[in-house]
């Protein structure tokens, strides 16, 4: 009885870790296209809030995410850091393209 709870409680906790990164990589991909659609629109300050709560969101994913949707994850996040840093620079465009690379990644390990 005891390893039947045991199993059951084991495969509670990995069902709940896959929906909790999903949930995270959902929320990172909002607002990654949100920065996106700001940088596309100039707004570079809008991008970097949006940027920094998209590399908030893929990194608690990519915390409990594994293999290939990890690595892409982790992409993303770097991605992001990038979109923030030329966005405070008011690098617009190549803030946008680090944020549209950032989109890809997230897509991709969100499968």
């Amino acid at each position: 009885m005891k390893k039947l709870a045991l199993a059951c409680a084991g495969l509670l906790l990995f069902l709940s870790t896959a929906v909790f990164a999903e949930e995270h990589a959902e929320a990172a991909l909002k607002h990654a296209n949100a920065a996106v659609e700001q940088g596309k629109a100039g707004k570079s300050s809008s991008l970097v809030e949006h940027a920094k709560l998209a590399m908030e969101h893929a990194s608690a994913a990519s915390i409990v995410a594994k293999g290939v949707p990890k690595t892409h994850l982790d992409a993303a996040a770097k991605e992001l850091q990038e979109a923030i840093d030329h966005g405070n620079l008011d690098h617009t465009d190549v803030a946008t393209k680090h944020a549209e690379a950032a989109v890809k990644h997230i897509q991709v390990g969100n499968k």
